[in-house]
């Protein structure tokens, strides 16, 4: 027997306006009867576990137990960094190397690090 992830699960206090950046970083739409205010909200990416955003009263207080490492698929690394700082991502560490390897860690805009890592595209090239 084996298991699958069904859903990711993401604590937040504004679910809806959370869902819409990370709608934004996976290009894909949020579930259409999600409305401001509602205590969940929910990403349907396609080819992926969906995403779920549950209201919760706290703010984060300490480091992820748990993040995200994100490979662009049709871009470079840096060119990934720069779309998601400006749909709102902040930049709290960069982790790239002069030989192009590493990564670059960004946070939402509720403070959920997650890494940017190299496209695959980009490792093949430095490999062989």
């Amino acid at each position: 027997m084996s298991v699958r992830i069904h859903n990711l699960s993401i604590d937040c206090r504004d679910t809806y306006a959370l869902s819409g950046f990370w709608a934004q970083v996976f290009e894909c739409p949020r579930q259409p009867d999600d409305l401001p205010g509602d205590p969940e909200a929910m990403l349907l990416p396609e080819g992926g576990p969906e995403v779920l955003f549950l209201a919760v009263p706290e703010g984060k207080s300490v480091k992820n137990r748990l993040h995200l490492d994100l490979e662009p698929v049709d871009r470079t690394r840096d060119e990934e960094v720069e779309r998601l700082l400006a749909v709102g991502a902040v930049h709290v560490d960069d982790q790239r190397r002069p030989d192009g390897t590493g990564w670059v860690v960004l946070a939402d805009p509720e403070g959920n690090e997650f890494c940017v890592l190299r496209s695959a595209a980009e490792r093949a090239a430095t490999t062989g």
